[in-house]
């Protein structure tokens, strides 16, 4: 019965998921939400992988042929997430002891196909990649059927025991790195990160704050990084927060049903007690 019933999650996550991808139509980000962000030593880590919109969304089982990399790393340890096909939350890790963890995750690549061109038009307006439309004509691409490959980039930090760390860069293609530890620096000035394309600092770079209250209530707000991708967000006591960064990228085809744009999500979340 176990395994009817981990069957049974598997396909309806799997189908809620090609649901999102075919109507795509601003942005579903894609997130790790732990079960507490802050925890005593040795106690479980569990964090569920999430896919939605306004910080709300699905979870989604632990399917190793849907992930590049998926690790926790405290100070200069990095411990792979090991789990059993199908596992919600994805993420059970027991043993850890005083620090900050970050939790890392990053996709396989996955495809989506735009029949309609209005709808990209307001993706990209959202996520502001410029003007795309005059990118996009200029290759003399097709205005229907193109596809876009899109890959996931998180990252969450947790606090158990003392949580003293500090976050970093850790070798994803984009990332967003929190320049203050926010369970034991004093955030009053607000959170400073800085967002990363291939180990650059992107400038000028839009980043998407979504702030959770404890009620539950979302707010979203945006702002830009400057000259180092350096930006700090507004934060309040007691709230949770999720960061996205979006970039766009050109690819050029090899073959008709290639993709013709590379969207990389980076994203952050924690809490700020």
């Amino acid at each position: 019965m176990a395994d009817i019933m981990r069957f049974l999650l598997l396909a309806l996550t799997f189908t809620f998921v090609l649901n999102f991808n075919a109507g795509k139509g601003l942005a579903h980000e894609f997130w790790i939400e732990p079960a507490a962000f802050r925890m005593a030593p040795m106690a479980s880590l569990t964090a569920q992988l999430r896919v939605g919109q306004a910080f709300s969304g699905v979870s989604l089982s632990y399917l190793p042929q849907n992930f590049e990399r998926f690790d926790v790393i405290q100070r200069e340890t990095v411990t792979a997430v090991e789990g059993r096909l199908g596992d919600n939350p994805a993420l059970v890790m027991d043993g850890l002891g005083d620090g900050l963890a970050i939790i890392t995750h990053e996709t396989t690549a996955s495809h989506l196909t735009y029949t309609d061109w209005d709808r990209f038009l307001r993706f990209a307006a959202h996520k502001d990649f410029g003007d795309v439309a005059a990118l996009h004509d200029a290759r003399a691409l097709p205005r229907e059927g193109f596809r876009e490959v899109y890959i996931r980039y998180a990252k969450s930090l947790v606090a158990i025991g003392d949580g003293a760390g500090a976050d970093r860069q850790v070798g994803l293609a984009t990332e967003i790195v929190a320049l203050a530890n926010p369970y034991m620096e004093d955030l009053a000035a607000g959170m400073p990160v800085q967002v990363f394309l291939n180990g650059t600092p992107r400038a000028d770079a839009q980043v998407e704050l979504f702030d959770r209250a404890p009620d539950g209530a979302v707010e979203n707000t945006l702002h830009r990084t400057d000259n180092s991708g350096i930006v700090t967000l507004p934060v309040t006591r007691g709230h949770t927060y999720l960061a996205d960064a979006v970039v766009l990228e050109p690819v050029e085809p090899s073959g008709p049903d290639d993709a013709v744009w590379l969207t990389r999500w980076a994203s952050l979340t924690f809490q700020v007690p």
